[in-house]
């Protein structure tokens, strides 16, 4: 999801975004969908929904009588989750919107979802309402936000690699401290029932030396090291990533804070 963070992916790092972000979020990717109790028929809006790893989870789950779609700012993410989406659902109807935006009719989903954008929304408040709006009564919402740095070594060599080498983090720790916010924002818009609980899983990632160059380039703050056109300011920050993380393991834990509420 583009917006004031800075949180945009251009050129060809939409196609990274797909491939190295993936492991990632695989598993929080199934808590969520599974936290949002669909089914059969349901119809799903999966809000900031990148290039479309819980539209796509939703689309298993609502079968061929449900209906997904998928809302992003950034046409090139949008573009990857079109090519992506598997045809043995129903088409995924992918559109660019703003999250305080949507072009979607009141109480038109049974279920909304949002996988790791929210954090990036420049007025959540303003987003949220629009969730409320376009959620049936009686239906759910579920997002996810990352828990704290700490919690997340993989994470916290990142940031503090990236600091050593001079690049803004704040981008990034914005996206570490949400969960807070989201919550308020949910009960100010008028959900109910709202439960925030965290998720940790363990992920084990690609061997490292290949996939955290390529993880790095499909994040918003190290596309600005690669739009410098520095190669090697890219694999040098990767380095320092790597030399940060116990050696001889591809294996960390991940945490994350899974909001759910009912309209």
């Amino acid at each position: 999801m583009a917006d004031a963070t800075g949180f945009h992916l251009k050129g060809s790092a939409p196609e990274r975004y797909e491939h190295y972000v993936a492991p990632l979020m695989a598993p929080f990717v199934t808590a969520l969908v599974d936290a949002a109790d669909l089914f059969p028929g349901a119809t799903v809006l999966d809000l900031a929904c990148g290039t479309g790893f819980a539209a796509r989870a939703a689309a298993a789950q609502a079968g061929p009588t449900g209906r997904v779609a998928g809302v992003d700012l950034n046409d090139g993410m949008l573009k990857i989750a079109t090519a992506c989406h598997p045809r043995l659902y129903p088409d995924i109807e992918f559109t660019p919107a703003p999250a305080d935006d949507l072009p979607y009719p009141e109480a038109a989903f049974d279920a909304v979802l949002c996988q790791q954008g929210a954090q990036f929304f420049p007025d959540l408040d303003a987003a949220l309402r629009e969730t409320a709006r376009v959620t049936r009564p009686g239906g759910r919402f579920a997002a996810t936000v990352w828990s704290h740095l700490d919690d997340s070594p993989y994470f916290l060599a990142q940031r503090d690699a990236l600091a050593e080498h001079g690049e803004t983090v704040v981008p990034f720790e914005a996206a570490f401290q949400a969960a807070d916010r989201l919550t308020a924002a949910a009960a100010r818009a008028g959900f109910h029932d709202i439960i925030r609980r965290r998720l940790t899983f363990t992920v084990t990632l690609p061997p490292l030396e290949e996939y955290v160059p390529g993880h790095l380039s499909a994040t918003p703050w190290g596309q600005t090291i690669a739009d410098s056109g520095d190669d090697e300011a890219l694999l040098r920050t990767a380095r320092s990533i790597v030399d940060r993380l116990p050696e001889a393991t591809t294996a960390f834990p991940f945490t994350a804070t899974l909001v759910t509420a009912v309209r």
